[in-house]
């Protein structure tokens, strides 16, 4: 038998990546080309972010992606003065909640953003970046 090829797409994920592989390895593919993904079940209509590769509604596998577009609005957010290790250079940022419908998306507010500007309720857009150590990850920014 041949060597089995690992897929570990996703160790380019993140400030620091825990995870380097998973069934939704194409979500970092999408991220390289500026795309952010979640999946929705082909069978009850079910939507996920950060991706899934199995449904917990219906139990099915039968997943497609979607592409997160548009602006949500602001659920929710705090300000991070102590970091896990790993993130005590990031420190202060932001974390936030968005709010897209039928789905939310947890993850980080840009830095560009001043604290005292963020509202809850305001809409914001989520949108691929690239990390100053070529790492991928998306934050969330004004439209």
């Amino acid at each position: 038998m041949g060597k089995r090829e690992v897929d570990d797409r996703f160790k380019k994920f993140g400030t620091v990546s825990f995870t380097s592989i998973t069934k939704t390895n194409d979500f970092v593919s999408q991220l390289e080309q500026g795309k952010i993904t979640g999946t929705k079940c082909k069978k009850c209509g079910l939507q996920f972010f950060p991706p899934r590769a199995d449904c917990y509604g219906c139990l099915s596998s039968d997943m497609e992606w979607f592409e997160i577009t548009g602006t949500g609005k602001l659920m929710a957010f705090s300000k991070l003065k102590y970091g896990p290790i790993g993130f005590e250079d990031d420190l202060p940022y932001c974390i936030a909640v968005l709010d897209y419908g039928g789905y939310k998306v947890f993850g980080r507010i840009d830095k560009e953003i001043e604290e005292q500007d963020i509202k809850i309720g305001m809409e914001m857009k989520t949108v691929a970046n690239t990390l100053p150590n070529g790492q991928l990850n998306y934050i969330f920014r004004n439209p």
